[in-house]
């Protein structure tokens, strides 16, 4: 009966070791990825704030999974929420990775990095037909300008004087422009053409850029240089084959 009793133990552990490996990735280079909603470059299909896999779309999710491809690496995918959780587990959890993120001074040796995946400039926006020229903000205090309600564009020029005028949703601000009632929209860059070509409008113009940054892919430290490495060059030829060009004209 002891005997028995071992060989049942033997046996059941077997099977829970078999269904524990089956969990893991079987590629030992597979990576666990993290987003959130921050259109149009990550964004939930059905516009709620988890989602996995095929249900996620957007022009960092296109190139993401187009260099892993390449790269011929393994990942899974998720949405979540809030932005403060998704970066704790990338910065501390071997394996993970967070997108997009811009590659700030502060946040260089806290990741390793793939990308540029594309900017996240602040812009002055204009109808196509505009003669307004700038060549800095302080030039823009003659005209009206448009910018959304608890942005950071909007508190920044609201800091330097500037008084925007202020609505709910970044949106409707394209609509103001071509309507005349507003001469400039400060906005994201490509964030603002995301949501005009929403509405409705397109061949806006950029008239002055006045903040610039670079979104990236950031990994884990403990993701091997190789896989980082491998990651970097496919989206290097991605980029020189016009691939990335091509899904940001998908969005934009």
């Amino acid at each position: 009966m002891f005997k028995d009793l071992l060989l049942a133990l033997a046996s059941t552990t077997v099977l829970l070791t078999g269904s524990a490996y089956a969990d893991e990735p079987s590629d030992g280079a597979s990576l666990v990825l993290l987003t959130e909603n921050f259109p149009p470059y990550n964004m939930a299909k059905n516009g709620k704030n988890f989602a996995k896999e095929e249900n996620i779309e957007g022009i960092a999710v296109d190139i993401v999974r187009e260099t892993f491809q390449r790269a011929g690496i393994s990942y899974n995918l998720t949405l979540r929420f809030p932005w403060d959780r998704i970066y704790k587990l990338a910065l501390e959890k071997p394996g993970y990775g967070v997108f997009v993120m811009a590659r700030l001074p502060d946040r260089e040796a806290l990741f390793k990095w793939v990308g540029p995946i594309g900017p996240d400039d602040w812009v002055l926006l204009a109808k196509a037909d505009s003669k307004i020229q700038l060549s800095d903000l302080e030039q823009a205090r003659r005209y009206k300008i448009g910018a959304y309600k608890g942005d950071a564009i909007a508190e920044s020029l609201e800091k330097q004087g500037l008084k925007p005028v202020i609505v709910l949703r970044d949106q409707d601000n394209a609509k103001k422009l071509v309507d005349g009632q507003i001469d400039l929209w400060a906005t994201g860059d490509p964030a603002g053409r995301y949501l005009a070509r929403q509405v409705g409008v397109t061949g806006l113009k950029t008239v002055l850029r006045f903040n610039s940054a670079e979104l990236y892919l950031a990994l884990n430290k403990n993701v091997p240089d190789d896989v980082v490495a491998k990651l970097q060059a496919a989206l290097d030829q991605l980029r020189q084959e016009g691939v990335v060009d091509e899904i940001m004209g998908r969005y934009l």
